[in-house]
Formats: structure tokens, C-alpha cells, sequence
């Protein structure tokens, strides 16, 4: 990942709301469950690491999900962390989308 490319990531990272947490049992299985389901749904995911009792540094326990989940550490701030992997069938999805919404804004032109 370029650093033009994280520092777009980090930009739409900014309105997003935490979707999990690391606590006092650090990187559980459970906890990287839940972030693949949300790398599924989504791309771009923000977590936390609560920073009194988490056993491990933001820094480690985010390192440590993303080997167990494959993704790539956008950035990490205080206890906030962002991860990114890219996900082919959503990319699919999205692109599927925005071709329909094309060929109907042709079709209503030719309406007119």
C-alpha cells in the first residue's frame, strides 16, 4: 500500500464508528472473528484497544489482528485502529451497482 493510497484510507477512516474492541483477554479468536465479519461488509474498519486493560500496546494487538485476518494496519492513534482489506466480491457488488445506475441514467435521457 502506497502512502498516497493510507492517507485516503485514513481520510475516510475519520467519520467511521469503532466496530469492535480489544480488552483485558487482548487478541482473542473472538475478536478476530468479529473483524473479518466487518472486512466482509465493509473494507475499511476502525477498532479499539482499550488502553487500561488491554494486556498489549495498540500497536501489538493491531499488528496481531491483521496476520490473523490478512489485512493491512492503516493507522493507529492512541487506542484507535484502522485496518483495510480489499474485498473482490464487494468490489463486484459496487461495480455491478454504479453500471445499472449508469444504463438507467441513459435510459431516462432517451425518455426525454
Amino acid at each position: 500500500m502506497t502512502s498516497k493510497e493510507r492517507a485516503s484510507l485514513r481520510g475516510q477512516a475519520n467519520t467511521l464508528q469503532a466496530v469492535f474492541q480489544v480488552g483485558k483477554e487482548g487478541v482473542t479468536p473472538a475478536v478476530a472473528a468479529q473483524m473479518l465479519e466487518g472486512l466482509r461488509t465493509r473494507e475499511l474498519i476502525k477498532g479499539k484497544a482499550l488502553l487500561e486493560s488491554c494486556p498489549q500496546a495498540p500497536r501489538e494487538a493491531a499488528e496481531a489482528l491483521a496476520a490473523l485476518t490478512g489485512s493491512e494496519v492503516v493507522q493507529v492513534v492512541g487506542g484507535g485502529m484502522v485496518f483495510f482489506k480489499e474485498n473482490p466480491e464487494l468490489r463486484k457488488k459496487l461495480a455491478e451497482k454504479a453500471e445499472q445506475a449508469k444504463r438507467a441514467k441513459k435510459t431516462s435521457k432517451k425518455i426525454k
